[in-house]
């Protein structure tokens, strides 16, 4: 199985910056697309970004911009660097990634993001 563990997470002031990094473990072959997904209290879990193995990026409308998603396939990691956030930010951020040959999708217990005002 594969294992995934999120970091980077806290609390931050309006205007500032996080970088969250996504660990991938286990009996890996190799992961196809990986991405990230928050969710607040009382919402669903909604695309932050996505990456491809190849390099191929998409972001939400409200990320854009402000995020930069990249992966080290050799190390089976994937970052998020945020900026300008927002009290809107706050949420757990959840990393997914993706088995490239069973194509099964497996996600991390996310991280908690907390944006001051």
């Amino acid at each position: 199985q594969v294992q995934v563990v999120e970091s980077g997470g806290g609390l931050v002031q309006a205007g500032g910056s996080l970088r969250l990094s996504c660990a991938a473990s286990g009996s890996i072959v190799s992961l196809g697309t990986m991405g990230w997904y928050r969710q607040a209290p009382g919402n669903q879990r909604d695309l932050v970004a996505i990456i491809t193995r190849g390099g191929d990026t998409n972001y939400a409308d409200f990320a854009e911009g402000r995020a930069t998603i990249s992966r080290d396939n050799a190390k089976n990691t994937m970052w998020l660097q945020m900026n300008s956030l927002k009290p809107e930010d706050t949420a757990v951020y959840y990393c997914s990634v993706r088995d490239a040959y069973d194509r099964r999708t497996f996600w991390g217990q996310g991280t908690q993001v907390t944006v001051s005002s």
